[in-house]
């Protein structure tokens, strides 16, 4: 009898067919705030059937890159138009599945509390990447400390400056050293992540600050074009875009909101 059981067993297993392995997959993040979310949506997607290896980066040149390469197999730590740029200026295949958070951009300064005090001359510092350095012009013109140029949208740089009445002199520096040379700024536009990871909050040490409504500098999560059917990627799309990441947005980092 327990012989016929066994049997019985093993063919059932064999209609059955093999077990399902997990999808494995690799995962380009930002180091900081990235990390905890990102260490949540694994939890997720691991209920999901997705196993993510979370490989983190410190630059924003290489995810991309490794993305392309195939050293990835998604990325999720760049807004909209520095996608956008990135491929136009270096022909990748590559392209958003899914949006992930806002982070509103913002001018900081230990050497004044409000925009109105900066001085004649001030050196101010900006992101030397075309989406970023941008992105810091128009938040000085929304400030109204500079008027651009009609038409730029949003890839301005320094010379669609028309109108400078305090003559602010910008000095371009990689986003990820900005926080550094805030000591030798009047005052510097930083990206939330760099800013954070630099013990800033915005919003509150900021002086000014980038609106939300509306805001065209979404997050996304990115893959390559062949792989945009594969099953894995409305799992990986699911592991973020959810409730639990929401309430984490919530409770521990002001100053970023969820896009989805």
């Amino acid at each position: 009898m327990r012989r016929l059981l066994l049997l019985v067993l093993a063919l059932i297993a064999l209609a059955a067919g093999p077990a399902v392995a997990a999808d494995k997959i690799k995962v380009g993040i930002m180091g900081g705030d990235a990390e905890v979310l990102w260490a949540k949506a694994k939890e997720i997607a691991a209920r999901d059937g997705l196993d993510i290896n979370l490989v983190v980066f410190s630059d924003y040149l290489l995810p991309n890159e490794a993305l392309h390469s195939g050293d990835l197999d998604a990325n999720a730590f760049q807004h909209k138009p520095f996608l956008a740029n990135q491929i136009k200026a270096r022909g990748y295949k590559i392209v958003p599945v899914g949006e992930t958070i806002v982070t509103p951009i913002g001018l900081y300064s230990k050497r004044v509390k409000a925009v109105g005090d900066l001085k004649d001359g001030a050196q101010i510092g900006i992101p030397n990447d075309p989406s970023n350095g941008g992105r810091a012009l128009l938040l000085l013109q929304a400030e109204k400390l500079i008027r651009l140029k009609d038409g730029v949208g949003l890839l301005p740089t320094v010379f669609d400056v028309v109108d400078n009445p305090k003559r602010l002199k910008f000095q371009e520096v990689d986003a990820a050293q900005l926080p550094r040379s805030l000591e030798d700024l009047d005052a510097a536009v930083i990206n939330t992540n760099y800013a954070v990871d630099a013990g800033l909050t915005p919003g509150k040490d900021s002086i000014a600050i980038e609106s939300k409504v509306n805001n065209p500098y979404n997050n996304v999560i990115v893959v390559r074009e062949a792989d945009t059917q594969k099953p894995w990627v409305p799992k990986l799309v699911h592991a973020f875009q959810n409730d639990a990441i929401r309430q984490i947005l919530k409770e521990q980092f002001p100053g970023q909101f969820p896009a989805f």
